[in-house]
């Protein structure tokens, strides 16, 4: 049975949806989400990955399917499902933290003294200002998560560094409030931290996902950081990995 008709999309967006392609095969599509790409619409979104994913139906109609998120202003690698036996064995990896997710992010303000550590603060949504954010809680809290964030500081200088983040678990927003919580928000982040005042875009990147896949066994997807984040750490004197 075919699903109901989906959307057009012109020329210029299926060429632009092809073209953020690193990897694809029977089951997945791995994207390079650039910043500033909504991965779902609403709340004002004019264009998200979701809706670019028509690009990719297949001729009875459907569409593959979003099986985890990145922030709006997050660049990096994010996986879709295009079946729906694949999209529960991809949505079973992230639940059971079998996958393990790589960031880079560029911060500032009073930076850790050591270079590497964990965040295991829990967090609790809370609403300000009519926008749900979250805060570190203490634990116990009606409604706090556990959340855990492995770090480790690659570079460094005055009271900015370059980040790398693996988050054992998957929490909204889970990485930004940590860094807020410790007192070196990530720059450019509108709602943790200074906004556009300290940076044009968020300065978070989705550098690497490792994950079991249907059809191939365990594989590591990797991307390159953005120009404009290594233009920002290069004014920074900050070094990023290569």
């Amino acid at each position: 049975m075919r699903n109901r008709p989906l959307p057009d999309i012109s020329l210029e967006d299926r060429a632009y949806a092809q073209g953020l392609v690193i990897y694809e095969d029977s089951q997945v599509i791995v994207f390079d989400k650039p910043s500033g790409l909504a991965v779902q619409g609403g709340g004002g979104v004019s264009q998200s990955l979701d809706d670019l994913l028509v690009a990719f139906a297949k001729s009875n109609g459907k569409k593959p399917r979003l099986v985890h998120r990145l922030d709006r202003g997050t660049s990096g690698v994010i996986i879709v499902a295009r079946t729906k036996p694949a999209a529960a064995f991809l949505s079973d990896e992230f639940a059971s933290r079998r996958a393990s997710k790589t960031y880079l992010a560029i911060a500032s303000g009073r930076l850790p003294e050591s270079d590497a550590g964990v965040f295991d603060q829990p967090l609790v949504k809370v609403e300000e200002g009519g926008r749900p954010r979250m805060l570190i809680a203490k634990a116990g809290r009606k409604g706090c998560q556990d959340a855990v964030t492995r770090w480790r500081i690659l570079s460094r200088q005055n009271d900015h560094a370059v980040f790398e983040l693996k988050p054992e678990t998957g929490r909204t927003h889970q990485i930004r409030a940590h860094l807020m919580g410790v007192g070196c928000p990530i720059m450019g982040d509108h709602l943790y931290g200074s906004g556009a005042r300290s940076a044009d875009r968020l300065m978070l990147h989705a550098r690497s996902l490792e994950i079991a896949l249907p059809d191939q066994g365990r594989q590591t997807f990797r991307v390159p950081v953005p120009t404009a984040f290594a233009e920002w750490a290069a004014q920074l004197g900050l070094q990023l990995p290569e």
